[in-house]
């Protein structure tokens, strides 16, 4: 057990937003943490990193165990670059390499036996932990996490206050990463992350030692990583077994249970509160006493824990042309830079199109071109027969904060009653007093639900919608698919959301790095091509590589000059032979430097030391041929 949460309670108000959660941290586990918005997710896991304090119970943390903790706030140097806020991560091992260092030199110089003894014995501490921790190549580790995360080269010596806010959330996702940690509290990780950035967290999230805690509202990050799932509702946690997915399937068997279990309960009750009320006098009196009493001591069951989702719902789409959009030849730039050129495509009556791609690649500014918002640099869109547009913001401009929410669903054109005002808002979650309140004072989620009751006022045929999953719970997640599943308009979305774009789409058009490509199917045919194209790169690399060996004799004898690259052309399979040669061989001369006797000889300790810098400047080339092999190698 590397941490236990007993009894922790919090309050904001009257009602507690935590009320007595009790949970258990194991090593190497993997928790997802799931709840409505505004349960207080993002609370437990501040309290556990010590951000907050409890009203009442305790977060025990075992002994020497560091936890890691990925907040919602920007906490970066703003005079650091990127690389150097990303190697604070790493600090103290950092800090111990040096010291490893230097006490090498010492007891190269050092003549008393036993003070060289006990630098020795220091020596041998701190390299025990630096193999613990894979500590030999730590420039290495940030490069791969920066580039996991989307952070190019370019960008790393970039000062941080020249980040925009998705880039500094992600240097913080880095740093957190890398830190050598026993727990990892990660609050929303794959906010502002695109489509690689997500896949990559997953496999270094599975493959990770450490106990992680997570919050967000990816549901396939959820699945791939978590083995447990925690269920923060009114206050206490629930633990199921698994994954996201699974816990859904789990929740639904416990929901039965519950909801027999107090029903017949409610039956028992009932029969023994009409029994005392009919006989408390007469002839039965005693009977009646004694089922008070019988009543007094039933230990009564709640209701069912049951979530309840927003029971959304779009009004049935106006007729239109088959033809809904024609998109000829559509290209865009800012300034000099071209973000898509050429664009053609038909989307039809009834289709439910999603636009995926990396951060910058065009997606919201083609969505504008197809809304009308902005105009192409060249090419056109044509609007078909009886299309009537409706278009969602995921800044949510046309929402004013100053104006009241039962106001703000009031459409343009025609005349709202009140009271369908309100029943249209209840549909998307906003119900009660909610209504009278003005936009500005509502929490994300809820201003994300009113834009969403909006667009449902405006009774359009064509939805075009820029990442409306943004800010909603997992349940409204599940009510937004399943009302845009049934609305038999036709919808071209942006989003993130993998599982979202998963259930909704059957067309993709995908931002590729040198082209938009169209898909005919949802994200899981997208992922199944992707792994075809990548197994069949594979296969051409392998025989371009034979090729080459073949040709390059003659080659050489015609005086054909060779492909320009940094780096000789060779197997990936050869330069991760060599690598794992030459760490190994690191690891040698680290293994002769923790024997005390190897020090007893100053020149040879300082030969040593030499030719590990020569080693280390041999594994950083190797890397840099490795990422250019893998880089170039079949294309």
């Amino acid at each position: 057990m590397l941490l236990r949460i007993d009894g922790v309670t919090k309050h904001f108000g009257e009602e507690p937003v935590l009320a007595g959660v009790e949970a258990v941290v194991r090593r190497g586990e993997k928790i997802a943490l799931v709840g409505p918005n505004g349960t207080g997710k993002s609370t437990l896991l501040k309290i556990v990193a010590g951000d907050e304090e409890a009203d009442r119970g305790t977060v025990e943390i075992a002994e020497s165990v560091r936890v890691g903790y990925l907040r919602q706030q920007p906490d970066l140097d703003p005079e650091k670059t990127v690389w150097e806020e990303a190697k604070t991560g790493l600090a103290e091992l950092y800090r111990l390499l040096a010291e490893a260092e230097e006490l090498a030199a010492r007891m190269a110089r050092e003549s008393d036996t036993l003070e060289q003894a006990r630098l020795s014995q220091r020596y041998d501490r701190i390299h025990e932990r630096l193999l613990s921790e894979n500590a030999y190549h730590l420039d290495h580790r940030i490069e791969r996490v920066l580039h996991g995360l989307g952070i190019g080269r370019s960008a790393w010596s970039q000062p941080c206050r020249e980040l925009s806010g998705g880039q500094q959330r992600r240097l913080m996702l880095a740093r957190v990463l890398l830190s050598p940690v026993d727990i990892l509290l990660l609050d929303e990780p794959t906010n502002h992350l695109d489509l690689a950035a997500c896949q990559w967290l997953e496999s270094y999230l599975r493959q990770l030692a450490a106990a992680v805690v997570l919050v967000s509202h990816d549901r396939y990050l959820l699945d791939a990583v978590a083995d447990q799932t925690w269920e923060l509702f009114q206050g206490t946690i629930e633990s199921y077994s698994g994954n996201y997915t699974r816990y859904l399937k789990q929740k639904e068997q416990r929901l039965l249970v519950q909801q027999r279990t107090y029903e017949r309960q409610q039956e028992e009750i009932a029969k023994l509160e009409d029994f005392i009320r009919r006989h408390h006098v007469g002839q039965k009196h005693a009977q009646a006493e004694d089922r008070r009493k019988k009543l007094e001591r039933i230990e009564r069951v709640g209701p069912p824990r049951a979530i309840e989702a927003p029971a959304m719902r779009f009004p049935p789409a106006p007729h239109s042309g088959e033809i809904v959009l024609r998109v000829e030849r559509l290209a865009h730039r800012f300034e000099e830079e071209w973000l898509f050129g050429d664009l053609s495509f038909d989307v039809q009556r009834g289709e439910k199109w999603g636009i995926l791609g990396a951060n910058g690649t065009g997606k919201t500014t083609l969505l504008r071109c197809l809304a009308g918002e902005l105009a192409p640099k060249r090419g056109r869109v044509i609007t078909g027969s009886g299309v009537r547009v409706a278009y969602f913001d995921q800044q949510l401009a046309e929402l004013d904060p100053s104006e009241i929410v039962l106001e703000a669903v009031r459409p343009d054109q025609r005349e709202f009653l009140e009271s369908d005002r309100r029943n249209l808002l209840a549909r998307f979650g906003i119900a009660r007093d909610m209504v009278f309140q003005k936009i500005g004072q509502l929490s994300g989620g809820e201003r994300t639900r009113v834009a969403l009751a909006r667009l449902a006022a405006a009774e359009a045929n064509l939805l075009l919608l820029d990442e409306p999953t943004n800010q909603l719970d997992l349940w409204a997640r599940s009510a937004l698919e399943t009302a845009l599943r049934s609305f038999d308009g036709t919808v071209v979305f942006v989003s993130h959301d993998r599982y979202f774009v998963n259930q909704l789409a059957d067309q993709l058009l995908v931002f590729e790095p040198d082209k938009v490509r169209r898909v005919h199917g949802n994200y899981d045919t997208y992922r199944m091509l992707q792994a075809q194209a990548e197994s069949e790169e594979s296969a051409e690399a392998a025989t371009s590589s034979r090729e080459r060996k073949e040709t390059e004799p003659s080659r050489q004898a015609t005086g054909r000059r060779k492909p320009k690259r940094r780096f000789p052309y060779r197997k990936v399979a050869d330069l991760e032979a060599d690598i794992a040669e030459c760490e190994a061989e690191i690891e040698s001369w680290h293994q002769r430097l923790a024997d005390p006797e190897f020090h007893k000889e100053g020149e040879r300790v300082q030969q040593a030391t030499a030719q590990l810098e020569e080693l280390d400047r041999r594994l950083e080339q190797l890397y840099l041929h490795w990422e250019e092999a893998c880089e170039l190698d079949g294309k």
